[in-house]
């Protein structure tokens, strides 16, 4: 057999984990150490964001979703040369001042391109091995997980805000030499202010750069006649199988596939698939998938996790968000169970 489209490295790891929702969640000051919450924080950004919920609890929960202000996905797209990010008033306002938080991602391709990132005043420089040893700063090795033929990269994580970081300093002096001499091009950004809500998003220094501003809602699609499961009451970890069916039913109805619709008559030679029934009879229910598209930082996420809990109550709702680097998690609630799926590597 001709080995054509199969993988030189080792499959992604998809890690499940079961837990139980507070019977109260301070929307004001969620759980920091459980999940899903856990989970939201832990992918600092994503370029896609679904939700699935019945119908009845989605009317509801768009029109709250209509009345804050995250609503919309905010963000905007500007042309900058990394020097700029290190000088002047936006490194003072954005980086230094306290309180103050950006996150930006550079264009490029990860494992090809050399790309960069600005999460919580750390600046991550991903680097071909070439452009590493020419900056003459501390990384590691990224791994390459078993793959043939994969050059080699390296990452670069610096804390911007350490007292040491300003002019004068050995180490901030080789950041700048690095910015002005090897890594001397202008690259396009995504960039939000975490800090800020709609058109404040583009306040401050970020003006000089000419950025041009995001405003997206929630792509709205009614589903009718979905075969949701019974969702199961437990989920061990012997259970794995169940999980994967489960997983594999949400991520089809992300995709409004019709293979989950009640009464689908598509010939067997082609599919023969059938939603999980581990837990009980498949019934028919109109769902409605709600998708945002775009810059997608985890605040922005937990804040609607946070507003679709407290519109569907005892009903359930599932969400996956994916990241940038192809990482990407599956969350499913229903009443106080909440079951994670994360794909890591």
């Amino acid at each position: 057999m001709l080995e054509i489209g199969t993988k030189d490295g080792g499959n992604p790891r998809c890690l499940v984990t079961t837990s139980t929702l507070s019977s109260y969640i301070d929307h004001a000051r969620p759980p920091t150490k459980k999940r899903p919450f856990t989970t939201i924080q832990g992918q600092t950004s994503s370029h896609t964001l679904d939700l699935v919920l019945p119908e009845p609890a989605a009317t509801s929960l768009h029109d709250a979703l209509k009345s804050l202000a995250a609503t919309r996905l905010t963000y905007a797209k500007v042309n900058m040369k990394l020097h700029d990010l290190i000088s002047g008033d936006f490194f003072n306002t954005y980086i230094k001042r306290p309180g103050s938080n950006i996150l930006m991602l550079s264009e490029g391709r990860g494992g090809v391109d050399n790309i960069y990132s600005l999460k919580n005043g750390t600046l991550k420089l991903e680097l071909d091995k070439a452009t590493f040893e020419k900056s003459g700063l501390q990384g590691q090795a990224i791994p390459t997980q078993g793959r043939k033929h994969v050059q080699a990269r390296y990452a670069i994580e610096i804390d911007l805000r350490q007292a040491s970081m300003v002019h004068g300093k050995r180490g901030f002096e080789r950041l700048v030499w690095l910015t002005k001499n090897v890594l001397d091009q202008a690259v396009a950004w995504l960039f939000v202010d975490l800090e800020a809500d709609g058109e404040n998003a583009i306040q401050g220094p970020i003006v000089a750069f000419a950025p041009i501003l995001r405003l997206t809602g929630a792509d709205v699609k009614k589903f009718q006649g979905a075969l949701v499961p019974t969702w199961p009451t437990e989920l061990s970890s012997e259970n794995y199988a169940d999980a994967a069916e489960l997983l594999e039913w949400i991520s089809l109805a992300m995709m409004l596939s019709p293979r989950v619709k009640h009464g689908d008559n598509v010939d067997s030679y082609l599919c023969r698939y059938q939603p999980p029934s581990g837990s009980g009879e498949a019934k028919a229910q109109d769902l409605v998938r709600l998708r945002w598209h775009g810059l997608v930082d985890s605040t922005f996420t937990q804040k609607v996790l946070l507003c679709a809990l407290k519109i569907v109550g005892d009903q359930w709702l599932a969400m996956t968000a994916t990241s940038f680097n192809a990482e990407e998690y599956t969350i499913l609630i229903h009443g106080d169970i909440c079951v994670t799926w994360q794909y890591q590597g």
